[in-house]
């Protein structure tokens, strides 16, 4: 089994090497890290500079490894499409710092397992519930162990694993739970302070706040002491509320309803219904104007 392995903590992060080391005992181990931290950066992919791939030597000698200027998910993209061979799985951490709740729609380890998912590549985030003090090797221990049942399991089309584990020792840790996603909101702060040379600039923070820790959630299993195992998929769409939108919008059904309302908003001059719209052409020609 080739692994290919990523974070969002950089090339040089003791999580990573932890990770590698372990996942080198029952694979194929390449490394594709971001050169530097990259915490929080969510699903971005670099379109508009070009990505450097550089080889590395790395704390795990067993390992290929290579560092990019670029971000999490497109360490998925270089592995997949830059390097020889396809990775059988991807595996993303071992962050430090938790990936509970609506943390998932912010990490850059969750995004690495997420754009994994959607090139169709078995994957899985795991992180460590401590930002200092890291106790990385039971999850290491784990993240093996998994990538060794995932040979012989598929997981669901367009979806991919969520793991977070107990910042403590193997035997301090009760078990394993398949959870769903708590909600884990924050009390963001803007602090704004002065430069030296009398510039203002702004340091954002936030405290979390656990809006759904109860049974059943990744929040409430890491309370418990469990490792907690979230399946994720990437359908946003909110089912609830389809029917109660079907009736707001059953009055736009009709094409003459939504020009007038356009027509209303000034959106629509007039002209002839039957002459296509070209908004990148008409874009160009209001800039030449």
């Amino acid at each position: 089994m080739r692994i290919l392995v990523t974070n969002d903590d950089g090339i040089n992060a003791p999580g990573l090497v932890a990770l590698a080391r372990s996942l080198a005992t029952v694979g194929e181990v390449v490394v594709v890290a971001p050169e530097r931290q990259q915490s929080a950066g969510g699903h971005a992919i670099t379109l508009h500079k070009p990505l450097r791939l550089e080889p590395v030597i790395f704390a795990v000698a067993e390992a290929e490894a290579y560092a990019t200027n670029g971000t999490p998910a497109d360490c998925i993209i270089l592995g997949c499409l830059g390097l020889e061979q396809r990775p059988d799985l991807v595996v993303a951490g071992i962050n430090a710092g938790a990936n509970l709740g609506e943390e998932v729609l912010y990490s850059g380890t969750v995004s690495a397992a997420m754009e994994a998912a959607i090139n169709g590549i078995p994957a899985f985030a795991i992180s460590v519930i401590a930002y200092q003090g890291c106790i990385f090797q039971p999850a290491a221990a784990f993240a093996a162990r998994l990538a060794q049942q995932l040979q012989d399991m598929r997981l669901p089309q367009a979806g991919f694993l969520n793991v977070n584990v107990p910042n403590c020792p193997a035997a301090e840790i009760a078990g394993v739970k398949v959870t769903r996603l708590g909600r884990r909101s924050y009390l963001n702060q803007l602090e704004k302070r002065v430069d030296p040379r009398g510039r203002a600039y702004y340091w954002f923070s936030g405290e979390a706040e656990e809006a759904d820790a109860g049974e059943g959630t990744d929040i409430g299993a890491i309370a418990a002491g469990l490792i907690s195992v979230t399946p994720i998929h990437f359908d946003l769409t909110s089912y609830g509320s389809m029917d109660a939108l079907q009736g707001m919008v059953a009055g736009l059904a009709a094409g003459s309803a939504v020009k007038d309302m356009l027509k209303a908003q000034g959106g629509v001059e007039g002209g002839d219904e039957s002459e296509p719209c070209h908004p990148v052409t008409a874009k160009a020609q209001r800039r030449a104007d």
